[in-house]
């Protein structure tokens, strides 16, 4: 807020320079200069985020659902090393979180990329991976994924959580492959009570604070790796993608019974997806089988069953500068009659055999596209409830934009997906100043 309450009296001081931009405040100039002289790229902003609850939770303690203040850094060089030209990126954010009163720094990217071959790309060091063709349904994007900061209001670029791996990228004339390999799991940040409360299968309620998980984490170097692959081509204008992994299972999925922590089986994958032009917009298919290696037979209740995972998604402009986007995605178990007995003798709320699972995004742009209203909203109608994350994104000028939102949980049941985060429902808003 001081920066903008001092722009006025800048922007005067700024005219008086004889080859300065009378719209552009003095400090502005400074940075642009200052930057331009270093010996590499940077990127990055400043951003003050606030949120608050709209519900009491007797689980959790705060009323603020956010409230921080965030420097990001984004460095990055090329430089000419014999034949190669290697580029290497640094991106790290400096965190003051007013909830938990902590200082951070997260440091989200460190990597080297370049080519040791004409038909390949390395990429060394930390780096955030995605793939896959669903929009916020995630079937063979298997990489971790920060679910808290997506329920409270930040970014959505923060969803994606970053990996120490190595991605070699090949590229022939009858399909491209990329290989992701991760020498140690890394778990998705996922609900363990700290800041969101959730349903706890153990105790038959939702907790909080006062009962966080604990897990056991595989946590060691090359014993407890992942290895992800994707094979892809284009066909007739449709882009067809084939996929396998080899890890863990990316959010607690098991109990130890004797030390009653959460743990995470060990999980293949392998899946397929097609994604292209379908009528006036754009259409996209994705499968995935999840062989729960621990308990391919889903006779232990204390391991999560193997399951089939599918979607289909289509896009479309509907009018101009206004679009929608459906989805459609299931969930189904395998061995389910072993599953249910399991559940029964250990008390717990029973899953559905089959989950299904509704999205609706609506995405309009007004103000000569700086204003960016949107609606995400996810809708299961097997178990009865709903999530829905209404936004609006102003662009000021080049530099300034501003975000308000909502995180809106619904739900008839505390035991189910969305329905157990009804008391975490929130709204934030954001001013973030970009350079």
């Amino acid at each position: 807020m001081c920066a903008l309450t001092l722009r006025l009296p800048l922007e005067r001081a700024a005219a008086q320079e004889g080859d300065a931009n009378p719209a552009e405040p003095r400090f502005q100039l400074s940075l642009k200069r200052a930057i331009e002289a270093l010996p590499f790229t940077v990127h990055g902003f400043f951003e003050a985020r606030a949120g608050t609850r709209l519900q009491q939770d007797r689980y959790i303690s705060e009323t603020a659902s956010i409230g921080e203040s965030r420097l990001q850094l984004e460095l990055s060089r090329s430089v000419a090393i014999g034949d190669y030209r290697p580029e290497f990126r640094l991106k790290t954010d400096f965190l003051y979180d007013a909830v938990t009163e902590n200082v951070t720094m997260d440091l989200r990217e460190a990597f080297v990329v370049f080519s040791p071959l004409e038909i390949a790309d390395l990429k060394l060091g930390r780096q955030v991976l995605t793939w896959g063709t669903g929009d916020l349904i995630f079937i063979n994007d298997l990489f971790p994924k920060d679910w808290q900061s997506f329920f409270i209001g930040r970014d959505d670029e923060y969803l994606k959580a970053p990996s120490d791996a190595a991605r070699l990228s090949l590229f022939f004339d009858t399909a491209s492959v990329d290989i992701a390999y991760t020498p140690r799991f890394r778990a998705d940040n996922y609900i363990t009570g700290d800041r969101l409360s959730y349903w706890s299968d153990m105790l038959g309620r939702r907790a909080g604070e006062a009962t966080k998980v604990r897990d056991e984490e595989p946590d060691d170097c090359i014993e407890d790796d992942e290895i992800a692959v994707r094979i892809y081509r284009n066909v007739s204008g449709y882009e067809v993608a084939l996929y396998g992994y080899h890890g863990y299972w990316r959010t607690p999925a098991g109990m130890n019974p004797a030390t009653r922590r959460a743990t995470f089986p060990d999980l293949d994958v392998i899946g397929a997806s097609v994604r292209g032009n379908l009528g006036n917009g754009i259409g996209n298919a994705e499968i995935g089988y999840y062989n729960s290696r621990d308990d391919s037979g889903g006779r232990s209740p204390f391991v999560r069953n193997s399951e089939f995972r599918a979607l289909v998604g289509y896009e479309q402009e509907i009018a101009r500068d206004f679009t929608a986007g459906l989805q459609y995605y299931i969930e189904w178990m395998m061995d389910y009659d072993r599953y249910l007995a399991g559940a029964r003798t250990m008390g717990i709320h029973p899953r559905d055999k089959v989950r299904h699972l509704a999205t609706l995004r609506l995405t309009k742009l007004l103000m000569s596209q700086n204003l960016k209203l949107s609606l995400f909203t996810y809708y299961s109608p097997s178990d009865g409830d709903a999530y829905l994350r209404p936004k609006a994104h102003y662009k000021i000028d080049d530099h300034w934009s501003a975000e308000v939102g909502a995180n809106l949980f619904l739900g008839a049941h505390d035991h189910t997906f969305f329905g157990m985060f009804e008391r975490n429902t929130n709204a934030y808003a954001g001013v973030r100043y970009s350079f």
